[in-house]
């Protein structure tokens, strides 16, 4: 600073150049997002994961998701609901017991009362 306490304006331009344009907003078929937000609603994925494979921004596409649910043209399904429908449940290991030419699977942690009554089922029948 000088002496006698002034000061220097400075004037910063950008140049933009030529060949920049203003940005280009890009418009995605309805089709492309309705594919993308039902590829968000099965249990277990990663919506970011999905997005990036997509080629789109992880926010657009929880933006999507977000709208859709919004408008109710989309139900989010309980992960856990959804797994124990889906998947079968763990049992107990199987016996199997062949008698003639049938086949009884059994689990292994059958009551002995319960197993006799299933085979005289079965040599009932």
């Amino acid at each position: 600073m000088s002496g006698d306490r002034t000061f220097h304006i400075v004037e910063a331009v950008v140049d933009r150049g030529e060949d920049i344009g203003a940005t280009v907003r890009r418009h995605w078929p309805d089709a492309f997002k309705e594919q993308a937000v039902a590829a968000t609603l099965a249990p277990g994925v990663n919506v970011s994961a999905i997005a990036r494979q997509m080629g789109i921004s992880p926010s657009q596409l929880f933006g999507w998701r977000r709208l859709a649910l919004a408008k109710g043209r989309v139900v989010e399904r309980n992960d856990a609901a959804s797994l124990s429908s889906e998947m079968p449940a763990r049992s107990a290991p199987l016996v199997e017991i062949v008698l003639g030419t049938i086949v009884v699977r059994v689990p292994a942690d059958i009551g002995e009362a319960d197993l006799r009554r299933v085979i005289r089922a079965v040599r009932a029948a």
